[in-house]
């Protein structure tokens, strides 16, 4: 037997009435703001995300799914979604073409990562961008649509985390800084750790390795570095969400592990994942469009992967499958039966029927299931007297209708 490739999963009809709620939830919620969807293709030329997310992350130099095609051109499975988006902004010229650039995107995403609890190799992602506002409102406001997605969607508990990671003013000296205290205490890193601490010394406050710990806690802290102009910019986006009565804790740890970063990143965490916690994550990006090509624009967004926040959420209760269903026991009015469902199907109602023959007893156990609101039942006596008995599935209760009325009688009843 042929299985799924490790690291994807099925998502079965059962689970995906979670899906569709998220989702759901996620449309109405953003075009509140704004937003608009964009959709981009799935694999991009390899270069867009060593230059956009940055050659040295893990994401670039481990986890890409990368091959050439057949021009020999590197093309690689989108492994996040900004960078295409950005592409997608300066290739059409977006950003002189809308007076509110904002979009959001829903779908997969591909990173050749150790699986585990809620995150796959394939994973789907909803991707929410702003673009063209420099002011730390627009912090908050991309903060509370985060936080609003989340509370729309079901989420129960959650905690929002959130730092400065400063700018190209302020941040190449706190590098530097930091790499060489990484240096004087090589001796107590880790493999990874003591490669990212020349490669990318960032990443080495994300470690959760246990030995680790203690050092990077005495590790020179971002905030102490800060350029005037971040520290500000910080300092009125946390004023401001203390105006919204939004709670947060600030720490200066939290870098993410892209690249492209600048001033405000943030997550949201929930303690129903154990260790691995984080459900949401984002930050402004205020270099990129110009990095990949474009104008110095500002950027700023979050994504969230859909696994992760289904399984927190839990399988939804089992769903309506049919409102109607014809239960069929007389052979000769299967033309009947046939008619009349695709008339109550063309007026919006969901409608099945027997096609095997099946018993009473059977075809009332599968009406059940489904569970279904009525049964309109067919036999002999029913065909002979043309009529139809409607049972109401809740109520227990059943009626002998007229042919003549049926179609009509249905459509109440399914509808009141």
């Amino acid at each position: 037997m042929i299985r799924a490739i490790k690291g994807t999963k099925d998502i079965l009809p059962e689970e995906v009435g979670a899906w569709q709620r998220v989702e759901s939830a996620a449309r109405a919620l953003f075009a509140r703001y704004g937003c608009r969807e964009i959709r981009t293709p799935i694999f991009e030329e390899t270069q867009l995300f060593a230059r956009g997310i940055g050659a040295e992350t893990d994401i670039v130099s481990k986890e890409m799914y990368t091959f050439a095609d057949r021009d020999e051109s590197s093309l690689t499975l989108r492994p996040e979604a900004t960078a295409g988006i950005v592409r997608a902004v300066i290739e059409h010229n977006l950003m002189n073409e809308d007076p509110a650039l904002r979009v959001y995107a829903l779908g997969p995403m591909f990173r050749r990562e150790r699986p585990q609890k809620g995150r796959y190799r394939q994973f789907h992602q909803v991707d929410v961008e702003i673009f063209g506002v420099a002011a730390p409102s627009v912090d908050v406001e991309v903060i509370q649509i985060a936080l609003g997605f989340l509370e729309a969607a079901g989420l129960p508990d959650y905690e929002l985390v959130l730092n400065s990671v400063g700018d190209a003013a302020c941040r190449p000296a706190y590098v530097e800084t930091l790499r060489a205290a990484l240096r004087a205490n090589l001796a107590t890193l880790g493999p990874d750790s003591q490669r990212r601490a020349e490669t990318n010394p960032l990443r080495v406050l994300d470690s959760k390795a246990p030995e680790e710990q203690a050092l990077i806690e005495s590790l020179p802290k971002i905030s102490e570095h800060l350029c005037d102009a971040c520290r500000e910019h910080f300092a009125e986006v946390r004023r401001q969400l203390d105006l919204f009565a939004i709670p947060y804790r600030v720490d200066h740890r939290l870098v993410r592990g892209l690249d492209y970063y600048t001033r405000t990143t943030f997550e949201v965490t929930s303690g129903a994942l154990g260790a691995q916690n984080s459900v949401l994550g984002g930050g402004r990006y205020d270099g990129l469009v110009k990095d990949l090509g474009g104008p110095d624009l500002t950027g700023i967004g979050f994504a969230l992967g859909l696994e992760r926040l289904v399984m927190i959420l839990g399988a939804p209760k089992a769903e309506r499958r049919c409102d109607v269903f014809l239960a069929l026991l007389a052979p000769a009015g299967r033309d009947k039966a046939l008619l009349l469902q695709r008339e109550l199907r063309a007026a919006g109602l969901a409608v099945l029927t027997d096609h095997e023959g099946r018993g009473l007893k059977s075809q009332m156990k599968r009406a059940d299931k489904l569970q279904s609101r009525f049964v309109a039942l067919l036999g002999d006596d029913e065909l002979a007297k043309n009529v139809w008995t409607v049972r109401d599935m809740a109520g227990s209760s059943q009626e002998t209708i007229e042919d003549a009325r049926i179609a009509a009688y249905l459509k109440e009843k399914a509808n009141g």
